[in-house]
């Protein structure tokens, strides 16, 4: 039995919940998580079984799922931001238009927003009249990483879906089903911080084996003289520089492209950030009589800071990683950061 949401990695709540869906489905979802975490492929499976005549559960792939897995079904349209950030009111006003029509091929309309987290207050307010008082035969999918992307009264109007990060050893499991060895699924599993997407996208670069041993060497490294923070935050950037390439595919426009780096990079600082905060944490733990995380690293290292330092160092590690999902300028944070770490206080 083919189904639109096979080879999903993870999410089995989630499917499940949109399978009940398919027959009766709301007006408007909004698919909420972390990047890269796998929102934007459950919407666009989802918009798939919603126009399948069969509600997507078939022995062999129908014309309308291939269609919509080949981008070229007329009745699903996607709306992403003209230009390198954000979706404008024209674009909604457009929306707002064509949602007054009726279907072409299928018995609904979906309009699919993947990166809805960018619409403007101005086109989001443009589209609040169609989600308020909808065609009964269109649905809406909007993917963001959180509801406080839109203003509230767009959010309210929308099932909110939310996808969290898949566990390690799903993720482990479902790279080795795909013909990765188990050492290597560990390490990409790790370095992709439960996010399948950027985990499918990394299977095939060496670089993903040091990933982690960067993060935790920096401990290491850090001194609280500015300089040393800005060479070692140029050196981190330009080590994931790579993996950052091998994320993002060369099949699409300049601005899209640009947007899916910005993504890639920032997803793989979070979770390189997060590494980082587990040295510190296991230093604190450790010198209190608790387990460790990293348990394969000198037990020795964990003792160079003390616990109120290593604990105070989690906290900087975690506002750095607020700062850099808020876009700052990321090379800024991270010299900021590593200059902090090495400081005496």
């Amino acid at each position: 039995m083919i189904d639109p949401f096979d080879g999903v990695i993870g999410h089995d709540r989630v499917v499940e919940l949109l399978r009940r869906e398919v027959n009766t489905p709301a007006q408007a979802y909004l698919f909420t998580g972390p990047d890269s975490v796998g929102k934007g492929t459950l919407a666009a499976r989802f918009a798939a079984a919603l126009l399948c005549p069969e509600g997507g559960r078939h022995e062999i792939e129908c014309r309308s799922c291939r269609l919509v897995r080949v981008g070229a079904h007329p009745d699903v349209t996607v709306v992403e931001p003209e230009g390198a950030t954000s979706l404008g009111v024209d674009q909604a006003r457009t929306v707002v238009t064509r949602a007054s029509l009726r279907p072409v091929e299928s018995e609904r309309s979906v309009f699919l927003f993947p990166e809805a987290g960018s619409m403007t207050e101005q086109a989001a307010n443009a589209l609040l009249k169609t989600l308020e008082e909808p065609t009964a035969s269109v649905v809406f999918l909007l993917v963001a990483e959180s509801e406080d992307d839109f203003p509230a009264t767009v959010a309210s109007r929308c099932r909110t879906v939310h996808v969290g990060r898949v566990p390690l050893p799903t993720m482990m499991a479902a790279l080795e089903e795909r013909g990765m060895e188990q050492v290597v699924a560990q390490s990409v599993a790790v370095v992709s911080g439960g996010r399948p997407g950027l985990a499918l996208a990394l299977m095939d670069r060496a670089e993903v084996s040091q990933f982690r041993d960067l993060w935790l060497s920096i401990p290491g490294q850090v001194t609280p003289h500015p300089g040393d923070g800005q060479r070692l935050a140029s050196s981190v950037l330009s080590e994931i520089s790579p993996l950052v390439d091998q994320s993002v595919s060369g099949e699409m426009s300049k601005d899209r492209e640009q947007r899916a780096r910005r993504r890639a990079e920032q997803s793989l600082l979070v979770n390189g950030l997060e590494i980082l905060a587990s040295w510190y944490t296991d230093s604190a733990s450790l010198q209190m009589g608790g387990p460790v995380r990293n348990s394969d690293l000198p037990l020795g290292g964990f003792t160079d800071v003390t616990p109120r330092k290593a604990v105070a160092s989690a906290e900087k590690i975690l506002d750095a990683v607020v700062d850099i999902q808020a876009n700052l300028r990321r090379e800024l944070v991270l010299a900021n950061l590593f200059a902090g770490l090495g400081s005496e206080d």
